[in-house]
């Protein structure tokens, strides 16, 4: 008799992708500027970490708020005790409001409509239970972030049916590509439930288009599908073209009375806008009382802090802060993407033009032996172990062309960045130099970062399946 059930000993939570065992290999030997410089930097982790300065001045500024009074006098018991599961009605007001004022309050929110959660993981993973049976299917746009295997896929039993996008036309989705991944989906008996887009895209850092919107809306009109638009991006908007809101586009088009109206739903969160992935803020919007009413049941197994909601409610309704936070937060994202832009460009290395994220979709094509996710996985494994940054590898998000990683740039300090950036200046300028037929038989050591950390923690069999199964999809992608 088994003693544990399938899915405490399945193998389907994702955590072998590359995109978690990079983590390890950080956090088996972090950089710290002072008690260990030649360490691995970490460049996998989307985090904003460039404002909270402004954050802890706000703190300094009401401190009712975050020792739990109100009008100087304790309020704690009345936090600490039961609170009922629908959330304190003053933070979801705040909340609606936010997220209205970062869309330029061209859409506003109803605070009816919406549904707390334990950060967007749970969100996600509670609209699939929601909208979908266990061997459903939902599509999305590659590539896409890799915890959507997990999220969408491990405890709903939904499955994820790639729509492939290419970097002939900056990874956008188009008609052909819809429908070729409804084919897919019937060809393998699932039942297409919607489609999920990430806007702005992780990991491309870039907002879709007014075009790529009305194609997906059309396009789930016609089928009769749900659309899910997780948009905890959308405060990082930092350049044009502007972004546009999956609402704002469903109100422009339908009405209350179309079927359509219910089956659009928004996923936020104040994890990547505010850089407070740490309170687990989350949040459903939908058109739909069912979908409200039974998500909402839902989240008891996963539910925001009474503490977590007064405190951000009497921040959120600031409104000269959240004015002031919006502007100076992107005019900061910006600075950075453009500080790595143009470090990366010195090194002889590309991105895709960017305008949003934590985060730049970097091209080092030209940088593989052959082109191969095998060839790929082994440029990363170089970059992890010997030039000490910890990146996220094209495969681990499902793209479909090899030699694309994900680097992010907002959870760390300038002077960070900008030793990241020297080290694969002089990784780039190492390969270089071994290409060239005049190069030395052996690298100068003092160009080498990270000589003693070259351990290999990943198993052989990781490594082996991880390559056979990205080349499998590269073969039939082809």
């Amino acid at each position: 008799m088994k003693m544990l059930s399938t899915k405490a000993t399945c193998n389907s939570h994702g955590q072998d992708s590359s995109y978690f065992l990079g983590w390890e290999a950080y956090e088996k030997n972090p950089f710290d500027e002072a008690s260990n410089p030649k360490g691995i930097i970490q460049m996998g982790l989307a985090e904003n970490q460039l404002s909270f300065d402004l954050l802890e001045s706000w703190l300094t500024k009401n401190p009712d708020a975050a020792s739990f009074k109100r009008d100087g006098q304790s309020i704690f018991r009345e936090l600490a005790l039961f609170q009922d599961y629908h959330g304190l009605p003053a933070f979801k007001k705040a909340l609606v409001e936010f997220m209205a004022e970062i869309r330029g309050n061209k859409v506003t929110f109803e605070a009816n409509n919406i549904v707390l959660t334990a950060g967007a993981t749970s969100a996600n993973e509670t609209l699939m239970f929601c909208l979908a049976e266990a061997g459903d299917a939902f599509l999305l746009p590659t590539p896409y972030y890799p915890g959507f295997d997990r999220d969408l896929k491990w405890r709903t039993g939904v499955e994820i049916v790639p729509i492939h996008c290419t970097s002939s036309n900056g990874f956008q989705v188009t008609r052909p590509a819809l429908e070729q991944a409804y084919k897919e989906a019937e060809a393998r008996n699932l039942r297409v439930k919607g489609v999920l887009v990430t806007n702005p895209s992780n990991p491309l850092g870039t907002t879709m288009s007014r075009h790529e919107l009305d194609l997906v809306f059309d396009f789930i009109t016609s089928k009769g599908i749900h659309l899910i638009s997780d948009e905890i991006y959308s405060g990082t908007v930092f350049g044009s073209p502007g972004f546009v809101s999956a609402m704002e586009v469903l109100r422009e088009r339908s009405s209350e009375e179309e079927e359509v109206w219910k089956r659009v739903h928004i996923v936020y969160s104040l994890s990547k806008d505010l850089g407070l992935p740490g309170f687990r803020v989350g949040a459903i919007y939908s058109n739909d009382d069912m979908v409200v009413a039974a998500a909402t049941k839902m989240s008891s197994f996963g539910l925001v802090s009474s503490q977590t909601q007064y405190l951000l409610s009497a921040m959120l309704s600031d409104k000269k802060f959240t004015r002031n936070y919006i502007t100076e937060n992107q005019r900061r994202l910006k600075q950075r993407q453009k500080m790595l832009v143009s470090g990366l460009e010195k090194a002889g290395i590309n991105c895709l033009d960017s305008n949003a994220g934590l985060f730049c979709w970097v091209d080092m094509r030209h940088l593989l032996e052959s082109d191969t996710f095998e060839s790929e996985l082994e440029l990363w494994k170089k970059i992890v172990y010997e030039v000490g940054l910890n990146i996220s590898p094209g495969s681990s998000c499902h793209c479909s062309e090899p030699g694309w990683f994900r680097l992010c740039f907002a959870n760390m300090s300038e002077s960070t960045l900008k030793l990241a950036i020297r080290r694969l200046k002089s990784f780039v300028a190492e390969l270089r130099s071994a290409a060239s037929p005049n190069a030395q038989s052996q690298l100068n050591n003092d160009n080498k970062f990270c000589k003693n950390i070259k351990k290999n923690i990943f198993t052989k069999w990781v490594f082996r399946l991880s390559v056979q199964e990205a080349n499998r999809k590269l073969q039939h992608e082809r």
